[in-house]
């Protein structure tokens, strides 16, 4: 068992946590109708077909919706802080931070690496 695998314990995001010790962003696509999809299940939104892989995405997005977070609820991230809901090129959304810059509804963003201690780095997105 990897060291990822031990840290983190869902199966289903053993592929996105490994890339991410690379850099690279994984999202699952559809062999049969060629869906991109995030948060990772074993079918295909779409179609409803088990023939998924995963594939390294851009990490180029859209900013669809943000907030900005005053309270401090964990101890990695000091307010404020921007949450913020990407739409990837290749189509899913994905829930992320927002740092190195304001970006506002609409602006285009590209992704980053937050480094952590012992995990794989975060991945953000910051203005393009």
């Amino acid at each position: 068992m990897t060291e990822t695998k031990q840290q983190y314990g869902d199966p289903m995001t053993y592929p996105i946590w490994e890339a991410a010790a690379r850099y690279e962003l994984l999202i699952q696509h559809c062999k049969v109708c060629g869906h991109y999809q995030f948060y990772p299940r074993p079918f295909c939104l779409n179609c409803d077909s088990d023939q998924l892989e995963w594939k390294r995405v851009s990490g180029d997005a859209t900013v669809y919706s943000k907030t900005t977070v005053h309270l401090k609820i964990a101890p990695e991230f000091d307010p404020p802080y921007v949450v913020a809901l990407v739409e990837l090129d290749e189509g899913p959304r994905m829930l992320c931070n927002i740092e190195g810059g304001a970006a506002e509804i609409g602006d285009r963003v590209k992704l980053a690496w937050r480094e952590r201690e012992d995990a794989p780095p975060l991945p953000i997105w910051m203005p393009a």
